[in-house]
């Protein structure tokens, strides 16, 4: 059972605040000037986060795809939204989304109030025509608006969308969690809490496994990400048929919009989507690692159900395109590694 502290952060001076020993392994955490933390703001955004009368059919809330219960995933290949429909790509866990400097798999947006914009009016998932369906419901709320003149000092017919995106992200920078058996053997000196073979997974993870270089560990945190985007070889295939097509139509200086694509191929595009730089072709966030064992399935279209089949992939560098990253190469490792590693990862989790 994942243990996720409410760090409270009063007053308009705050903008750092240092978490406390049972989040070892962790990084200070940052709070934007703009939004401040208050306990009544982060109540708040608790209520919105879990409240499905902001969807179009009023079966889908944040906390749909982001279960407290499932470490804040779903447990799905894909997210599923409004009537059933399912999108294209895994629901990523929202622990720990506090100190991501790119929210989404593809990085299109900065900040955990920009991030909160997007699904409401997502077609597929919450399916709302507009913000406004959101901002009505709140508006005449009896305890909504009350809330909101108790943490905004505000009246009710001054709500605005950017008053709810508020709340959400104060109560989502609440969802942090360190002080897994890894961090107390690192970062805690106590050498008593990995196995052996885990000890040597973590060999194998900083050397012949090359997988620090993405999932970084520091000398003094590990959020298990660089926060960066690669082609790692996962879905690319939905693109093979059109590749040529797509890069001709590109260096025509053509609207990707007026390229035929399917859903699933436009979101294999990945990261180039949002840059519409060729060399971000099918790259996708690099994923923290930290609860692994119980975030699955794996990788952004949740094609893998488990992590045996995520070290299979990288044993095997991959399946290779032409945008591949250069990171990704056959590994060579033996059967005793493989589970050594696995062993390293089933120490990310925390209490």
């Amino acid at each position: 059972m994942l243990r996720f502290i409410l760090k409270l952060f009063l007053g308009l001076t705050f903008s750092v605040c240092a978490l406390a020993d049972h989040n070892l392994g962790l990084p200070p955490l940052t709070v934007p000037n703009y939004n401040p933390q208050s306990t009544e703001k982060i109540e708040l955004g608790r209520l919105l986060f879990n409240d499905s009368r902001f969807s179009a059919d009023g079966t889908v809330s944040c906390a749909s795809c982001h279960h407290p219960g499932k470490a804040f995933t779903d447990g799905l290949s894909v997210a599923k939204g409004i009537k059933g429909q399912t999108g294209t790509r895994n629901a990523p866990t929202v622990v720990n989304a506090a100190f991501y400097e790119t929210l989404f798999l593809d990085g299109r947006a900065n900040s955990l109030e920009d991030q909160a914009l997007g699904p409401f009016v997502n077609p597929i998932e919450h399916g709302l025509e507009s913000h406004q369906a959101i901002v009505d419901v709140v508006q005449h709320d009896s305890t909504y608006s009350q809330r909101f003149k108790n943490v905004f000092s505000i009246q009710a017919s001054d709500i605005t969308i950017d008053h709810v995106v508020k709340a959400i992200a104060s109560y989502e920078r609440t969802l942090v969690s360190g002080d897994s058996p890894f961090d107390r053997y690192l970062f805690g000196r106590d050498h008593s809490t990995l196995s052996t073979s885990a000890e040597r997974g973590l060999g194998i993870f900083k050397r012949k496994g090359n997988c620090v270089t993405c999932h970084e560990i520091s000398w003094n945190n590990a959020l298990f990400t660089d926060n960066r985007f690669y082609n790692i070889g996962v879905g690319f295939k939905h693109l093979t048929s059109i590749l040529d097509d797509l890069i001709a139509f590109i260096g025509q200086g053509k609207n990707l919009d007026d390229f035929p694509l399917t859903a699933l191929q436009r979101s294999e595009l990945g990261r180039f989507n949002v840059t519409k730089n060729l060399a971000d072709m099918g790259k996708f966030k690099t994923p923290t690692l930290r609860n692994i064992v119980i975030t699955s399935p794996y990788m952004h279209d949740g094609s893998m159900k488990t992590l045996e089949e995520v070290i299979e992939h990288y044993d095997k560098g991959g399946d290779k395109n032409r945008f591949i990253d250069t990171k990704i190469f056959p590994l060579h490792l033996t059967q005793q590694e493989k589970t050594d590693l696995l062993g390293f990862m089933r120490a990310l989790t925390s209490p």
